[in-house]
């Protein structure tokens, strides 16, 4: 399945952050820690590069991932010239609060109130980054809701007289290039309902758990571990419609609630610490699995 999402209003929002971003000293870009490059969106990338503009690489959600891949991807970050990495939860006031300040050495010309750090915000929708900006200004300016695309309009606010903040909606870009970015994004919520088939991406993610966290299922469906090299994604969503009961009429189990209850569970977390990708299958993905045509 090829998922595609790209809202009229990110076109002009788009176009808006390109002209803000003459005038900002450093993008704080918000990734969702689960899947950090699936969700950098390129074009985010290309206007910081082409205005010249350093990076902090905020992997929020990072209490939903895997710590050891986490790591793994500040490293990652951390070779990246002009990109700073850390991982925080932006529910966690103490984590936000250090934003400025890791920003600062990232723009060492803007140290007072004469020079104030002027900061951006960006990123694909649904990673928190109105979440980010209502703890930073510890009260409730961004709209923030569980569903993508919330926020549609760009807002500037003073932090205080040496910070300037200003919130972007989140933007995702015209074309999602491999289709396994699509999947994560996907099942971590970051696109509209209108673009997915749950039990698809389900499908996906249920696969990849089998893959790198078997015992996740064992424990919150009571799959066995050892069985799971003998079964596939399919097996894995019927035997949840089945534990938890979810039958259409007729006796069949539903396997639409079955791909919901899962995405469901991965989203807010209950099966514990999970990354969709590491540095490395990353490697792997962009090595192997051509690009989508067209």
């Amino acid at each position: 399945m090829a998922i595609q999402w790209y809202p009229g209003h990110m076109t002009s929002a788009r176009k808006k952050a390109a002209e803000t971003m003459a005038s900002i000293d450093v993008v704080i870009e918000v990734v969702d820690a689960r899947l950090p490059e699936a969700s950098t969106n390129p074009m985010v990338r290309e206007l910081r590069l082409y205005r010249q503009r350093p990076c902090l690489k905020v992997l929020n959600k990072a209490d939903l991932a895997d710590p050891l891949t986490t790591r793994a991807w500040i490293e990652y970050y951390g070779r990246q010239d002009g990109v700073h990495a850390v991982a925080l939860s932006c529910k966690k006031p103490g984590d936000v609060a250090r934003l400025p300040s890791l920003c600062q050495p990232l723009a060492p010309h803007r140290k007072d109130s004469g020079k104030p750090l002027r900061m951006l915000i960006m990123g694909i929708p649904n990673v928190g980054k109105s979440t980010l900006m209502n703890a930073l200004l510890k009260r409730r300016i961004a709209k923030v809701g569980d569903e993508p695309a919330v926020t549609k309009s760009q807002q500037t606010l003073q932090l205080d007289v040496r910070h300037w903040l200003t919130d972007t909606p989140g933007l995702l870009w015209p074309k999602i290039e491999y289709p396994s970015d699509g999947l994560m994004l996907a099942a971590s919520n970051a696109v509209g309902r209108n673009a997915i088939i749950d039990q698809e991406v389900a499908i996906f993610l249920a696969d990849l758990l089998l893959a790198r966290y078997p015992a996740v299922l064992a424990a919150r469906y009571g799959l066995s571990v050892e069985a799971a090299d003998d079964v596939d994604a399919v097996q894995v969503i019927e035997a949840i419609a089945r534990r938890r009961g979810l039958r259409m009429r007729g006796g069949e189990v539903d396997l639409e609630k079955a791909a919901k209850a899962l995405l469901q569970d991965y989203r807010n977390g209950v099966l514990g610490r999970i990354s969709l990708e590491t540095p490395v299958t990353r490697s792997v993905m962009l090595a192997g699995a051509p690009a989508m045509a067209g």
